[in-house]
């Protein structure tokens, strides 16, 4: 308990500092879940097994399966019940999520993004005059909540590696709400900043006092409904949530808005579905790298990502004393703007939407790569135009998502030579503001783009019926090529930024030789194919200098990542885990 209280005072006396004077604060408005400060971290070893989660409360619940011989997915489950009370902003079981899974002899990708309801269609966030919505206007309300995905997602892949009953993987969850917890910095520094949240009779009545104040840090917070909901769904399975009473009260809820009703049914709920989907897969060097496919953007994005840059070699550029270097960040935001142009362009579910000409092969082409990376040169680009990829058949429109950073990520690795990555999201900070039966819905929809069409077509992640959004959620296994032996799993949340977060890891284990946590813990950078946006006040002004005389349109503010990593290394001839926390972030690495 000391290390949570001192965890603790180190995130609050940090969140209290000021910005330097250059850096441009990310506020409520720009990204709603904000940055609470930053806490060096020092990674952990392990030998058998081990576990990240974005909460203490939540690492402990995944470190209780593991150490009762369950199964790496068994951990995730516990540690999602675990998030939906202890961090409500980010993920929960209202929400959607994307899980890569290795289990020693295969790699499998799971899809639990949520859907858009049977009654939606291009239009669902255009007011009469086919104009797009206010960002308020979308968000806040029943109109952007899909059908959560999460629960079916984590029961498919249960079902398939799980070796703990589903009954007991809720048991930790269910005693914290019951029993309660105590209300951490950041989400007492996320309640305060809310200007929605206290408009949901239940949420006002559950995060604020009778005064309308809210919840302090340290206050026990109480959660019965979730009790009772996480209980109903231990008993039933996840057709306890998906086909009876909790499945009307989201409808119901979502019906309900005084002001911004949505369409999903109890119907669209009964009738989601979780998918297994191949992953993308691409080799990088001396390694296997393994991402999330559509509706996902991250895996291919990555995988470009990647790509350009085994043609540009960024290796030789590692960070000196911790700071990075401008050839490095220079050749890292060019590679992330071409990346970006082709995932704005072509990326969406492919359910509905096919990927140009022969789809993923095409676009992670080793020729296509080779040809986009001669178009970095000694000066930004500032702007990447898309790229058009053997036998393209299609140009689709530009898009116009929200895609905000409002999300957790968790890894675990068991005993049995099992290992996941997994992402998991209610979207914008406390979803749609919207509570029932103790959680919080999402309002993913918002991760669909607001026009549906522009002067090129129709946009391919325009919403329609049963559609998932796209998402930049970037789960990732790293295998060896040569034993394929799992050597890494990492992801993050961040909104679109998350692709740019874990390539970051990516590029920092795996090209300068950094142990998880320094990666982790490198200055967050990127471009998303606009300026350059750097984590405020941790690049050297010279460095700054040097990419604005190279054509870099700069953005310094707070870049609120959320990453978890565990690698694989080899320390005096015997190999072991090693795990990293985001110092951004209030999690911790726990592991045997």
């Amino acid at each position: 308990m000391n290390r949570l209280k001192t965890l603790a005072l180190s995130v609050a006396i940090l969140g209290a500092l000021p910005a330097p004077a250059y850096a441009q604060r990310a506020t409520p408005d720009a990204a709603p879940e904000i940055a609470t400060g930053y806490a060096e971290k020092a990674g952990k070893s392990s030998q058998k097994f081990m576990v990240a989660a974005a909460n203490p409360l939540a690492t402990q619940a995944g470190y209780q399966m593991l150490k009762q011989g369950g199964a790496a997915i068994d951990a995730a489950i516990a540690m999602q019940m675990v998030l939906t009370l202890v961090e409500p902003q980010s993920s929960g079981i209202g929400g959607g999520a994307f899980l890569m899974y290795a289990d020693g002899k295969r790699v499998q990708s799971y899809d639990g993004r949520e859907t858009a309801p049977a009654a939606a269609d291009e239009h669902l966030f255009q007011d009469a005059d086919g104009k797009p919505v206010s960002r308020a206007v979308g968000v806040v309300g029943g109109r952007s909540t899909g059908a959560p995905g999460v629960l079916r997602m984590l029961e498919l892949a249960h079902r398939q590696h799980g070796k703990l009953p589903w009954k007991t993987l809720f048991q930790p969850a269910i005693q914290l709400a019951q029993n309660g917890f105590a209300v951490s910095p950041r989400l007492n520094a996320l309640i305060s900043n809310d200007k929605f949240l206290a408009r949901d009779p239940v949420a006002r009545a559950y995060f604020y006092d009778a005064d309308g104040k809210p919840r302090q840090v340290g206050y026990i917070m109480k959660n019965p409904e979730l009790a009772q909901t996480l209980r109903e769904i231990a008993d039933g399975g996840a057709d306890a949530f998906y086909q009876g009473r909790i499945a009307k009260d989201i409808a119901a809820k979502v019906a309900s808005h005084p002001t911004n009703p949505g369409k999903l049914t109890a119907a669209d709920i009964a009738g989601y579905q979780a998918k297994e989907r191949a992953p993308i897969c691409s080799d990088y060097k001396r390694w296997t790298v393994c991402g999330a496919p559509p509706p996902s953007s991250g895996g291919i994005a990555i995988a470009q990502m990647l790509g350009i840059l085994e043609n540009k070699d960024i290796s030789p550029y590692k960070p000196v004393n911790g700071q990075l270097t401008a050839e490095g960040i220079h050749l890292f935001t060019e590679a992330g703007r071409l990346a970006y142009a082709d995932r704005n362009r072509y990326v969406a579910d492919t359910d509905f939407v096919p990927l140009p000409g022969k789809g993923v092969s095409a676009m992670l082409d080793k020729g296509y790569l080779k040809q986009r990376a001669a178009l970095i040169g000694e000066q930004s680009m500032g702007r990447a135009n898309y790229g058009t990829p053997d036998t393209m058949q299609v140009a689709w429109g530009g898009d116009t998502a929200i895609d905000k950073p409002s999300t957790s990520h968790l890894v675990a690795v068991d005993a049995f030579g099992g290992g996941l990555s997994m992402t998991t999201s209610v979207e914008d900070a406390f979803g749609a503001r919207q509570m029932v039966d103790g959680f919080m819905l999402n309002n993913q929809l918002t991760d669909f783009s607001f026009d549906s069409r522009d002067e090129n077509g129709p946009i391919a992640n325009r919403v329609q019926p049963g559609k998932r959004p796209r998402s930049a959620m970037s789960p990732t296994l790293v295998f060896d090529k040569g034993t394929h032996q799992l050597v890494l799993a990492t992801g993050s949340p961040g909104g679109s930024a998350i692709i740019n977060y874990v390539a970051k890891v990516l590029v920092g284990t795996l090209d300068w030789g950094l142990d998880v946590q320094q990666a982790i813990s490198l200055p967050n950078i990127g471009s998303r194919n606009g300026p350059t946006e750097l984590e405020a006040g941790r690049v050297s002004r010279a460095v700054v200098a040097e990419l604005k005389a190279r054509g870099h349109d700069i953005r310094e503010y707070d870049q609120n990542s959320g990453l978890q990593g565990i690698q694989r290394r080899t320390v005096n001839g015997q190999q072991q885990w090693f795990g990293g926390a985001d110092p951004r972030r209030e999690g911790i690495v726990l592991g045997d």
